[in-house]
Parts: C-alpha cells; structure tokens; sequence
C-alpha cells in the first residue's frame, strides 16, 4: 500500500471511529458494581438503609431469610445504573432516586428513576455467586 493510500485509509478510518464514539458515547452507557458480602454487612446499618433505600426497596429485602443478601443486590444495582447515568448527565443524582423493583419476589429488576422518570431506557442485570453480588446497567437516552 502507497504512503497517501495508507494516510487516506488511516483518515477515514480515524474519523469512522471518532463519528461512532460521538454517537454512542452520547446516547449509551453501561455501568457496573461487584459488591463483596462479608464487607458489605458491616456497612448495612439502620442508617445506612435509611439514606440509601425506599420503603418499597427494604419492604422487598426484607421478605427474605437472606435479606443481607437481597440489599447488597440492590445496593450493587443502585451503584450500577448511578455510574451508567453519570456518564450522561454529571447533575446530582441521590441514591434514594435510583428505586430497584421487582415484578415479584425474586423476579427481574427494573429501574424507577424518580428524577427522569422516561428520560432513559435501562436494562439492569444483577448476579451473585458464593459472597459475591455482581450488577450491570445499561442505558440508552430516550429521545
């Protein structure tokens, strides 16, 4: 391949790259959170709860023998989609706004983001293994 063949290919693909940067990094983000049980329930105190979850969050950790467990996937749920949206909006955004349901006891998590409620289509996976709880957020703006 010629010098100005190699310059023009390295160009345009120079600007193919930084064009699908600009457009995903402002329309999607992902963000994620491993949580380590053990550490996690020496923090899990009643006034941590209090400025963390809703009612409607502790209402549903609290229906399980394993409730410790059930708020360390929710907290690490909560940090997942707080990192993802961060990405797109710098603004302040409390714990308390991000809200993590589910369907039904054990079922799949969804998102109620009080402060931009239909700004953003998320989809949250959250996984544990042993004394690890893992949580993945990915998050595309509604426009």
């Amino acid at each position: 391949m010629g010098a100005l063949t190699l310059w023009a290919w390295e160009l345009m693909n120079n600007k193919i790259a930084a064009s699908v940067k600009e457009t995903i990094s402002d329309k999607f983000a992902a963000g994620n959170d491993l949580v380590y049980l053990p550490d996690f329930k020496l923090s899990l105190t009643d006034l941590f709860k209090k400025k963390v979850y809703t009612l409607s969050e502790i209402a549903y950790c609290d229906l399980f023998d394993e409730s410790t467990l059930r708020y360390a996937s929710t907290w690490a749920a909560k940090e997942a989609v707080y990192k993802a949206i961060k990405q797109l909006d710098p603004s302040a955004l409390p714990f308390k706004k991000i809200e993590i349901l589910r369907d039904k006891p054990g079922g799949r998590p969804y998102v109620n983001l009080h402060k931009y409620s239909g700004r953003f289509k998320i989809s949250l996976t959250i996984s544990h293994d042993g004394d690890y709880i893992w949580a993945i957020a990915l998050i595309e703006i509604n426009l």
